[in-house]
């Protein structure tokens, strides 16, 4: 698909695809394709620098409205790579390799989606595991299609979870359900998945884009300023006492009432038509 340039994106920075990434910006919409569909889409190296450079950048672009991120071919996400990096064709990891690298990869990946303030959507089927799981529960909004398969493989595989899951999933979930996906491995369904409120929605397998697309759509017509100050309150607000929320809510109110989306707003509400939101 080639790329359609808005006016805006006319004066953004470039994009670049990285192996078994695919990035594409469309119009106001950043495109991020997990592209190795034989492994799973399994990520290795060069797709996790891919995405947190990638990610970073639109965090800063005028033009991105909306970041989403699926996955090629039957499955979203099988996990981290890591049968490519203990292969025994190549050098063996020397020991503290895991503490030195995690910082500057998933662990830094992860927060990235759940603090920058562009909203990300999720569009998941299939195995959706390990890292996988935690981009799904990381994102603001994920669809599953109904054969999607949610699975931390931790305890089976005898190490402990990383990608921020022992923190996501206890908050989406609650501290019983992280248990049986965490200690017990239990594998969860896209109508389970919805039950719990580890996702948003479940789609026809054939349905899956058209749904992501009606959510993308939406947020990218949206008020941008406004909808990341939101998301980045309600980030900020599972850590923070009562009284520091409200100075954090006050100081949004403040800068989302001086976009020129906050005036459009007011003056479709006055003229009582839609609003024709432009991100700023």
């Amino acid at each position: 698909m080639s790329a359609v340039v808005s006016e805006d994106a006319a004066d953004s920075p470039g994009y670049a695809s990285a192996p078994g990434l695919d990035v594409v910006l469309d119009g106001p919409v950043l495109r991020l394709t997990l592209d190795r569909p034989t492994k799973r889409n399994a990520i290795n190296d060069a797709m996790m620098y891919g995405l947190i450079d990638t990610i970073a950048q639109a965090g800063t672009d005028e033009a991105v409205r909306v970041i989403l991120l699926r996955g090629n071919g039957e499955n979203f996400c099988g996990g981290a790579d890591i049968v490519a990096r203990n292969s025994a064709g190549g050098p063996r990891p020397r020991a503290g390799s895991i503490q030195r690298r995690l910082p500057f990869q998933a662990h830094r990946l992860i927060p990235l989606i759940c603090t920058v303030q562009t909203p990300v959507v999720c569009a998941v089927q299939g195995w959706t595991t390990g890292i996988g799981l935690a981009l799904a529960v990381a994102a603001d909004v994920t669809v599953a299609a109904a054969d999607t398969r949610f699975w931390a493989p931790f305890s089976e595989r005898a190490f402990t979870p990383d990608s921020g899951l022992t923190w996501l999933l206890p908050r989406r979930v609650g501290e019983v359900r992280a248990r049986r996906m965490l200690l017990l491995g239990e594998r969860v369904d896209a109508a389970t998945a919805v039950d719990w409120g580890l996702i948003h929605a479940v789609a026809a397998a054939e349905e899956l884009d058209a749904t992501a697309g009606d959510v993308v759509a939406r947020l990218a017509a949206g008020p941008t300023v406004g909808l990341g100050l939101t998301k980045w309150l309600m980030h900020v607000g599972a850590s923070a006492n009562l009284d520091d929320h409200l100075r954090n809510e006050a100081f949004g109110m403040e800068l989302s009432s001086r976009s020129e989306d906050f005036r459009e707003g007011l003056a479709a509400f006055a003229a009582k038509r839609s609003a024709n939101f432009k991100g700023r």
